[in-house]
């Protein structure tokens, strides 16, 4: 790979180099929590609009929410994390080397 110095040689580099590490870890917080949700939804068979039914959350939000076009507060991620029978939890943070 021919490596760029006005941007980096990879995406883990330039992003190490425009966002802090505090920022990175909240991105991939959120990427894995959605994901994990999608993969929820799709694993049951449910699709948004049914999920709609059964969170009280509109669909173009979880829509939305699954794009990664909004950041949800935590009471619409419980809302549409409880039909599928998930929640979060609070765990120790591994440090990251």
């Amino acid at each position: 790979m021919v490596k760029n110095k006005a941007i980096g040689a990879d995406w883990d580099e330039v992003r190490n180099e425009l966002y802090t590490p505090e920022e990175i870890a909240e991105s991939d917080l959120r990427v894995a929590l959605i994901g994990e949700l999608i993969k929820a939804r799709q694993e049951q068979g449910i699709s948004q609009k049914k999920l709609e039914k059964l969170s009280g959350v509109k669909q173009p939000v979880i829509a939305r929410m699954e794009k990664g076009d909004t950041s949800p507060n935590v009471s619409t991620v419980l809302k549409v994390l409880r039909p599928l029978g998930k929640t979060l939890y609070i765990g120790d943070i591994k440090e990251v080397e």
